[in-house]
């Protein structure tokens, strides 16, 4: 029904720079968190950059100083700055929405996951 769309991927030289978006296909509930994973080929997706609802944030040691998530919690949209980017930085990048609604009297999360973009680094 409601899917993340992704833009921005594509091919960079190293130390380029590229901005991915992220922004749901329609209305989603109460955002409680973003936040990027990549995945490379053969390897484990991993946590890259995490947004929390109160502004909080957080980045994996290898992207810190060089990275940037940004979010607009009315919109739903969440950003990734990336700049000096690296080779071994080249996998696909997957935007994640977690949202939060009432069941009852209970509060149920929900997780929603882009369909990944990719981000190729090369020279």
């Amino acid at each position: 029904q409601v899917q993340l769309v992704e833009s921005g991927g594509g091919l960079v030289q190293p130390g380029g720079s590229l901005r991915l978006s992220c922004a749901p296909s329609g209305s989603i509930e109460t955002i409680y968190s973003m936040a990027w994973y990549r995945q490379a080929p053969g390897k484990q997706r991993e946590l890259v950059a995490f947004l929390s609802g109160v502004g909080n944030t957080k980045y994996t040691d290898s992207v810190k100083g060089r990275f940037t998530i940004s979010g607009d919690k009315a919109k739903a949209t969440v950003y990734l700055q990336m700049n000096s980017l690296k080779p071994e930085e080249t996998a696909v990048y997957y935007c994640n929405i977690k949202t939060n609604y009432a069941k009852g009297d209970e509060l149920i999360g929900r997780t929603y996951w882009g369909q990944g973009t990719q981000v190729t680094v090369s020279s």
